[in-house]
Order: structure tokens, then C-alpha cells, then sequence
């Protein structure tokens, strides 16, 4: 039973970022992204489009001093935007996973909606920057975003030498994994699914 909306919005403002994201996840893929880092944009318009969310994320950060602030807390913001859309996590799927292949890379992403918030990564990149952006600044936007939206995932990269499709790679398979663990499950009725009967730590 898919409640009637599954929307949020969140602001976060501190000294070194100001970040928006208005988020549906019952959308169609629409993408309305701007960072100030090219390549994360790009990213979360992958990410978006994959796992058929609507988001808006606007962010303003410290770019003149380095993107790790802004890419760890649009990270941030984003998590928290999924966790608030989510509620109670009532009538979800729950698990998600995804082997998803970009030319000769190849990363796989799994998923648990537990309320437990857990970030395994195993990548490695073969370069030190994929367009301006830092490539080890990638795990810092995911620990963020899955520490915030309280979910267990395991990004795995299997092949690749291509930072550009490594990282798509790992984008795109949590995408898929993402959209597949908050689809509404037939045959939960609205029930949480847990044997707990919460989904939080």
C-alpha cells in the first residue's frame, strides 16, 4: 500500500554550505541539479533518472577552498531528504541490489533500508580526479548520504579501469538498488518489514 505522497524537502545551511533539495520518490526521473561541481552534477542526474526520483537540489558551498564540503553535504541533505520521504518505511520493499555494467567497469550496489546505517566501499580508482572533482571525495558523499537516510549498502567494484565509468558504475547500480528497495511490496499491505516492527537503529 503506497501512502499518498512520499515527498520531503530540507534545507541545511551552515558556514561553508547552503544546500535545498526537494525530493518525490514516486517521480519519473527529473533532475533539476546544480552543485557547482560539474561532474557530481552529472552523477545525480544519473542517479535521479535510474532510480525514477524527482529531485531538485540546489547547492551554494566553499567551492574556492575545495569540494569536500559541498559534495559531503549534499550528501547529506540528499539523505535526509530520503529518509523524511520514507516515513515509516511502511509497505517497502526494503532490499535492493544491482550488478550494473559501464563499458569494461562494473559495480555492484545491495542495499537494506534497516535504519542501521552502514557504508561498506570497495573501490579503487585509477586517477586522482575525474574532472575537478577529487575521486576519493565519492565515499565521502555516499557515507553521508547513507548515514543520514539510515540505510545499509555495500558498493562493490568488480572491473574497471576507467575513473569516469567507475564511478557511473557505482552511481547508476545505487540507483537501481535504491529504486528497487523503496518500491511499495504488493504483499506488506502498509505493514513494516521487520520482524521488529520498526525499521530504525
Amino acid at each position: 500500500m503506497q501512502p499518498v505522497t512520499r515527498r520531503a524537502e530540507i534545507a541545511r545551511k551552515t558556514a561553508e554550505t547552503d544546500i535545498t533539495a526537494r525530493l518525490d520518490l514516486d517521480g519519473t526521473g527529473r533532475a533539476e541539479i546544480a552543485t557547482g561541481i560539474g561532474f557530481l552534477d552529472h552523477m545525480l542526474h544519473a542517479l535521479t533518472r535510474h532510480a525514477l526520483l524527482d529531485l531538485a537540489l540546489s547547492a551554494k558551498g566553499d567551492l574556492h577552498i575545495d569540494f569536500h564540503h559541498t559534495a559531503e553535504d549534499c550528501g547529506i541533505v540528499l539523505g535526509q531528504a530520503i529518509k523524511a520521504a520514507l516515513g515509516e518505511k511502511r509497505g517497502i520493499t526494503r532490499f535492493g541490489q544491482c550488478l550494473m555494467p559501464m563499458d569494461e567497469a562494473l559495480a555492484e550496489c545491495a542495499i537494506d533500508i534497516s535504519g542501521r546505517p552502514f557504508l561498506a566501499w570497495s573501490v579503487t580508482f585509477t586517477r586522482d580526479k575525474v574532472g575537478e572533482m577529487d575521486t576519493e571525495l565519492f565515499e565521502e558523499f555516499f557515507r553521508a548520504l547513507v548515514m543520514n537516510a539510515g540505510l545499509t549498502c555495500h558498493i562493490t567494484q568488480k572491473a574497471g579501469t576507467n575513473a569516469h565509468h567507475i564511478a557511473e558504475a557505482c552511481f547508476k547500480s545505487f540507483a537501481r538498488a535504491l529504486r528497487m528497495a523503496i518500491e511499495p511490496d504488493p504483499r506488506q499491505l502498509g505493514a513494516i518489514p521487520s520482524t521488529k516492527g520498526v525499521l530504525e537503529a
